[in-house]
C-alpha cells in the first residue's frame, strides 16, 4: 500500500490527497505536523533528507518527494498527461511555475497570515505584489479556456488549484478574476473536490 506523510494543511500535500482520491488509490496518510517538527525527526530524514512534505513511500519502499513530481508519478498512464509532445510539455511548464512563481508567494503569503498569525500590513509587499501578478497570469491564461492545457483537465490543473483556491486566505482578492474564479470550481467539480 502506498504510504503518504503529509501535513494536511499545506496545498502541495492535499493535492497529493486529491489525485489519489481521484485514481481511487488505497492509501495509508500519516499526518505529519510540520509545525511540530514532525518533518524534522530521524526517521522521517532518513526517507526525505530535505525534511519537507509530502513525502510518498512506494509499495516497495522506495521514497518520492516533491508534490509534482508524485504528480507525474501518479499520473503516469491516466488522461491527465496529454498524449501530445507539446502539450505534455507546457503541462511541466505551469508545473515547474506553480511551484516557482506561485507558491513561494500565494502560499507564503496565506502561511504567514494563517498560521503566523500577521496581519496586512506585517506581510512583505514584494510578497503580495508577486503573488497578485502569479494571480494575474493565471487569469489572462484561463480568459479564453477551461483548462491551462488543451482541453480537458491536466496535472497543471491540480498542481495550481491547491493554493490559489485558498488564495484569499493569504490577503489575495480573487473578485476582480473571474476566470479564475470559474476554474476553480471546474477543477474541483473534475477531482470531486470539496
Amino acid at each position: 500500500m502506498l504510504t503518504v506523510f503529509g501535513d494536511i494543511r499545506s496545498g502541495n500535500c492535499l493535492k497529493v490527497k486529491w489525485m489519489l482520491d481521484w485514481l481511487r488509490h488505497d492509501y495509508k496518510w500519516i499526518e505529519t505536523d510540520i509545525m511540530a517538527g514532525g518533518s524534522r525527526t530521524p526517521e522521517f530524514l532518513s526517507l526525505n533528507s530535505a525534511g519537507q512534505v509530502p513525502t510518498l513511500l512506494l509499495e516497495d519502499g522506495r521514497p518520492l518527494a516533491q508534490s509534482n513530481a508524485i504528480l507525474l508519478h501518479l499520473g503516469e498512464g491516466t488522461d491527465l498527461i496529454p498524449a501530445d509532445a507539446y502539450d505534455r510539455a507546457r503541462m511541466l511548464e505551469w508545473m515547474f511555475w506553480e511551484q516557482y512563481s506561485h507558491e513561494p508567494y500565494v502560499a507564503v503569503a496565506r502561511f504567514q497570515r494563517v498560521y503566523e498569525g500577521r496581519k496586512a500590513d506585517q506581510v512583505e509587499p514584494r510578497l503580495m505584489e508577486r503573488g497578485r501578478a502569479a494571480l494575474d497570469r493565471l487569469e489572462a491564461a484561463l480568459t479564453d479556456r477551461d483548462w491551462l492545457v488543451g482541453t480537458a483537465p491536466s496535472l497543471a490543473d491540480l498542481a495550481l488549484v491547491a493554493y490559489t483556491r485558498v488564495a484569499h486566505e493569504g490577503g489575495f482578492d480573487l473578485t476582480p478574476l473571474p476566470a479564475v474564479r470559474a476554474w476553480i470550481q471546474r477543477v474541483e467539480t473534475a477531482f470531486g473536490i470539496g
